[in-house]
């Protein structure tokens, strides 16, 4: 067998591997190493040690948050997915009813997609993060949780 047939069918092997694999992970595809996963979009309520949720979007668009407890804090994702790149929303996540962040957040490619990601205050007993998110066209993105 040639050297080139060897490369090509090794090379149609890994896709063949790698392909089912990126097409499962759409919406968790995200994820970044390091940080906890949803296991690539599945429906959980529990991550690994946290939770996750998906939001309510007016529109076409969707969320979803994230929280896990890490060395005293919560680690905090508030996620909105539109599918269209440039796009400019005002984002607010709130622990406990007050303002831990707010920021402007800017829709990228390749997904058309923003990730608002904090570390925030764990205080005793159960924490409720809430997080909140408005386009210019007026679309709303809302999600909510208690860990």
């Amino acid at each position: 067998m040639s050297l080139n047939r060897s490369i090509s069918i090794s090379l149609v092997t890994a896709l063949a591997v790698i392909a089912p694999t990126t097409a499962s992970a759409q919406h968790g595809a995200d994820d970044r190493a390091g940080s906890f996963d949803d296991h690539g979009g599945l429906r959980a309520d529990h991550t690994r040690d946290g939770k996750r949720v998906t939001g309510n979007c007016t529109g076409n668009s969707t969320a979803k948050l994230k929280v896990k407890p890490d060395s005293g804090r919560l680690e905090t994702e508030f996620e909105v997915d539109q599918n269209r790149n440039g796009v400019t929303w005002k984002a607010t996540i709130r622990r406990n009813g007050h303002v831990a962040v707010r920021r402007n957040m800017t829709t990228r490619a390749p997904s058309g997609s923003w990730s608002l990601e904090r570390r925030l205050t764990n205080g005793s007993g159960r924490d409720k993060v809430t997080a909140r998110a408005v386009s210019p066209s007026g679309q709303v993105c809302t999600a909510s949780l208690s860990i």
